[in-house]
């Protein structure tokens, strides 16, 4: 409680301060900018990974002249969910089957499956505009748990698995036509040219060595996925020279704090300040307030305002009380400054284009990805020839 206190002190103090200074908001100028696909929506669903990781292999199509594609996301989702099952059934119950994965879970498919078009594989063959998996999941794991309890998948087992994902995610297309071509899953993936052993995951965190590779220790990395550990300025180095040179990057995250707005289209990590540094006026009209007035000054997120610091330790310490989470998936686009000079990375999300105005997108300030991300996901060729060597790339 008296933590959550003194970042409120701090967001008002910072929400005033930003106020008196410039009274016209955001104004933010394109440092670096990659061409993209359009924002797609997840809807109902924890798929977050998946939408993420298709629009980043989208734009690599982009980046290496492949011209423009929709990719099914839910191709890849359901083979992800039979890895889970599998996965599960192995640890004898003791894996997860929820709906949140990482981008590994997404190469490992492709490799695996393939991949298919949006137009030939849309993943809804239920009563709905919309992507919904509640009831998929909860009879996914009411067949998983009978064949633990049971110790062995039967034939009916994987019947009934593929009926499940049959019924609502709609039967897996064998061939199809696409732009007068006939092509199975597999060799529409190779027609694409991407190679899932160019693509780089890097995190950085001090209770493990530097430039070697570790597995994060959030639920969602089930697969136990090793990535390459670095120091966080080379982490934000890595960040800065792939979306300058037309890389995109993967973004994984912490999404659940005060300052992530996606309706007001910025995530900011306001410096905190304690009551007692702050000025007469200031103090008194904050005591004042009552909870609810307090948040609502907070979280007008009218204008930029001094943040946060971020060091290793500072980023160490939420991961290691809790407080930076494992939360959602998103897609660097690329940098933006504002009026300050404070550096922004565009972040295309997968909630749609009508949950904001900005169609679908937001700046995440650099402070805010210091602090706030678990990995990212990068071409090996978008990171810099110094730290590829450091790392053995």
């Amino acid at each position: 409680m008296k933590a959550k206190f003194l970042t409120l002190v701090g967001l008002l103090s910072c929400a005033t301060l930003s106020a008196q200074e410039n009274k016209s908001g955001y104004q933010f100028k394109d440092v670096a900018k990659v061409n993209v696909t359009s924002v797609k929506n997840q809807a109902s669903t924890g798929t977050c990974w998946c939408f993420a990781t298709t629009s980043f292999m989208e734009a690599e199509l982009l980046r290496m002249g492949k011209g423009e594609y929709d990719l099914s996301e839910m191709f890849i989702v359901r083979q992800k969910y039979m890895n889970q099952l599998q996965d599960n059934y192995i640890r004898r119950g003791r894996g997860t089957l929820g709906q949140g994965s990482l981008t590994n879970a997404w190469k490992n498919a492709f490799n695996e499956v393939g991949i298919v078009p949006e137009e030939v594989y849309d993943g809804i063959n239920y009563d709905s505009d919309k992507h919904n998996h509640r009831e998929l999941n909860q009879y996914l794991k009411a067949i998983a748990d009978v064949a633990i309890k049971n110790k062995n998948r039967s034939p009916e087992y994987y019947k009934l698995i593929n009926s499940l994902f049959d019924t609502y995610l709609g039967e897996l297309p064998a061939k199809f036509t696409y732009n007068g071509k006939e092509y199975t899953p597999k060799s529409f993936a190779a027609s694409l040219g991407l190679n899932m052993d160019d693509y780089i995951e890097i995190t950085s965190f001090t209770h493990h060595p530097y430039y070697q590779q570790f597995a994060p220790e959030v639920p969602d990395n089930w697969e136990r996925k090793l990535m390459y550990n670095v120091p966080l300025d080379e982490m934000i180095g890595v960040l800065n020279h792939a979306l300058a040179n037309g890389y995109t990057v993967c973004w994984d995250g912490d999404v659940s704090e005060k300052g992530f707005s996606h309706k007001n289209g910025v995530a900011i990590n306001p410096e905190v300040k304690k009551l007692e540094d702050m000025s007469g006026t200031d103090r008194a009209r904050f005591e004042k307030m009552d909870e609810k007035a307090r948040l609502e000054e907070a979280y007008k997120f009218a204008a930029p305002c001094p943040e946060v610091n971020v060091t290793p330790e500072v980023r160490q310490a939420g991961y290691e009380s809790f407080v930076t989470t494992d939360d959602h998936l998103m897609h660097l686009t690329g940098i933006v400054q504002d009026q300050n000079g404070t550096v922004y990375y565009v972040t295309k999300n997968s909630w749609g284009t009508e949950r904001n105005t900005f169609g679908g997108y937001l700046n995440m300030s650099e402070s805010y990805v210091r602090a706030k991300t678990i990995y990212i996901l990068v071409h090996k060729d978008g990171i810099p020839k110094d730290l590829k060597k450091k790392l053995g790339i």
